[in-house]
């Protein structure tokens, strides 16, 4: 059966290991916390290295928030290490998410266009927003790398959620 994240359910069980070795599940922020899970293409991707930087930038602020971020993708760990390290970043890295895996969550999976791009097919960005209770609050989903939320307006959104207790939408 599909594990389909959807809003307002828990997010689907599924483990991964992170740069720093320890073992993650996706979708179960530490306590007290939420979690912002980050879906980039990998380390063949220029649009999410300044995607991944811009975030980086601002982890202090979703710190503020109490907020978690975990970026992932189907890259293997020598890939994530790369990217991790070239962009300097400080949150966690996770790897290895399996194409059927990534599916199960309803993202779109591309083939490489050649041999430059990359070696694998690969999971299309994806943004998932997981409240303290494991539960999905709201997640963007794209086919393209070009087409991802604006990380400020992100910041806004999950400031009105904690400030005024906004509800999970696109549920009924």
């Amino acid at each position: 059966m599909p594990k389909q994240a959807k809003v307002d359910a828990k997010f689907p069980e599924i483990f991964l290991k992170t740069l720093s070795g320890e073992a993650l599940m996706l979708g179960q922020p530490s306590q007290g916390q939420w979690q912002m899970l980050v879906v980039y293409r990998g380390l063949h991707c220029p649009i999410c290295k300044k995607y991944l930087s811009q975030l980086n930038d601002m982890k202090v602020d979703f710190d503020k928030m109490k907020v978690q971020i975990i970026a992932v993708s189907t890259d293997p760990e020598e890939k994530a290490k790369k990217l991790s390290s070239e962009l300097g970043l400080d949150f966690d890295v996770a790897y290895g998410l399996g194409i059927d895996q990534a599916r199960d969550l309803g993202l779109y999976i591309s083939s490489p266009l050649d041999s430059a791009e990359t070696d694998q097919p690969f999971a299309e960005p994806g943004l998932f927003f997981i409240r303290p209770d494991g539960g999905l609050h709201f997640s963007e989903i794209s086919s393209a790398p070009f087409c991802r939320p604006d990380l400020e307006m992100i910041k806004m959104g999950i400031g009105v959620i904690q400030e005024k207790d906004y509800p999970p939408r696109g549920i009924g």
